[in-house]
């Protein structure tokens, strides 16, 4: 019972910059990738670490579970290609956690056929941080994943922080990106795990097993995307995936880089970048 992908889409938060969102899929599992954004000079060659984890992290995840692996195994496998490759590239060892490059991360996969569902297929959900994926099946949409709560959270620390001057291009201002290194310095420890280099990381994935029918539409996106949902209150899940499957991705893209443009400093919906990198994947279960 494969994927069929429907549509895609990812747009750099600025064009001038690397788009450090990554995407990967084949008939029997799909994947988005979100690199948190850099915090100081880089370590490893390339545009950037944030590209280069979501890059390689999704390369490295759809190899292996092409090969044959299960969601968990692929995990653990592609976090140890990504130690291996980051201990033998970087310029320098790590001093602080923040350095460390790390992603978000929506993994679907083909399961077993469900014993309790004739006619529908385990589907597998592995996830951290703010990607998410919207299930369309039978008139309802579903949501897996944490992004909206994550991203009303970031959004009051984003109003908080405005106090102090504009939020737009923040990473600028020395103050508040101390503020973000010390957030940052949780990062794989508690309930804060991001795929990294570190293979402790697959441990602490979060899971979910679905039942799907061919027909099935699922969603994945990275938070940048979902903002329509979750920070500018376009449209709830369910709005969304109707107008993604009657307007298509690219027209959605340019609602979202509407939206930021008219509120380009962030008044009206506070946040750190006037507009964060997008990517989205539809697909439908065969």
């Amino acid at each position: 019972m494969p994927f069929k992908l429907l549509d895609s889409l990812t747009l750099p938060g600025d064009p001038a910059k690397a788009n450090e969102d990554s995407s990967g899929h084949f008939e029997h599992a799909a994947l988005v990738m979100d690199g948190a954004t850099p915090l100081g000079d880089p370590l490893m060659p390339g545009p950037s670490d944030a590209a280069w984890i979501a890059q390689f992290g999704a390369r490295r995840l759809i190899a292996h579970l092409k090969d044959g692996d299960t969601p968990d195994d692929a995990l653990a496998h592609a976090l140890a290609d990504a130690d291996k490759s980051f201990t033998a590239l970087r310029r320098h060892p790590i001093q602080e956690k923040w350095q460390t490059p790390c992603a978000s991360m929506m993994l679907v996969a083909e399961g077993v056929e469900a014993s309790e569902h004739p006619g529908r297929h385990e589907f597998e959900f592995r996830w951290f941080g703010d990607c998410a994926a919207l299930v369309a099946e039978g008139g309802a949409v579903s949501v897996i994943g944490e992004t909206i709560a994550k991203r009303e959270q970031e959004a009051a620390r984003a109003k908080q922080w405005a106090k102090a001057g504009g939020l737009v291009n923040a990473m600028a201002r020395p103050e508040l990106l101390t503020k973000h290194r010390a957030g940052r310095n949780h990062i794989n420890s508690g309930r804060h795990w991001l795929f990294s280099p570190d293979v402790r990381v697959a441990a602490h994935v979060k899971r979910a097993r679905h039942p799907l029918a061919p027909g099935t539409q699922l969603l994945l996106a990275t938070d940048g995307f979902l903002a329509l949902v979750s920070d500018y209150g376009a449209y709830d899940p369910g709005s969304l995936m109707e107008a993604v499957r009657e307007k298509g991705l690219t027209v959605l893209g340019q609602v979202l880089r509407g939206i930021e443009e008219l509120d380009e400093l962030a008044e009206t919906y506070p946040r750190f970048k006037k507009s964060d990198d997008a990517t989205a994947l539809l697909l439908e279960v065969s």
